[in-house]
């Protein structure tokens, strides 16, 4: 679409409006997010107020994780006409879902450290002897599997 008059925004005023870089309105038309803009003779990109608003709705769905290819489904949804809350309290839910599993393999991990260096520290207090480190060596070395017997290649 070409355009004779000034109407609009250049990408540099659209992205310091919407709060994004003018690269990222670049990726964001290449991936269909945005409709094509209009343009001036000079082949200049002009970005109106509702251009504006779909930028600042990217920024704010990416700010709560939802991915580009996520935001371009509900995008669609939305020009297509439909009401896109449906889709987006599900993206949301897996989100959140995510975010659970997450925080409970950190938990797990967080009590994994917790005892490697509880007995670490009560194996030093102790006065026994390490290769390394408890931490290091783990109850595989107390078995014969560990550090000592490892292969040339593997050290």
């Amino acid at each position: 679409m070409l355009v004779e008059e000034v109407a609009g925004y250049t990408v540099g005023e659209a992205a310091r409006r919407a709060g994004v870089s003018r690269k990222a309105i670049r990726v964001y038309e290449a991936r269909g997010l945005l409709l094509e803009p209009a343009r001036t003779s000079g082949g200049y990109r002009l970005f109106t107020d509702e251009d504006v608003a779909v930028l600042q709705f990217i920024r704010r769905a990416k700010s709560l994780g939802l991915s580009l290819s996520e935001i371009a489904e509900v995008l669609d949804l939305q020009r297509g006409g439909a009401q896109p809350c449906g889709l987006v309290i599900g993206l949301l839910d897996a989100h959140l879902a995510q975010i659970e599993r997450t925080l409970a393999e950190l938990g797990a991990l967080r009590e994994s450290l917790l005892a490697a260096r509880d007995t670490a520290q009560a194996s030093l207090q102790s006065g026994q002897e390490a290769v390394f480190c408890r931490i290091i060596e783990g109850p595989w070395d107390r078995e014969g599997g560990g550090a000592g017997n490892l292969r040339a290649g593997q050290r």
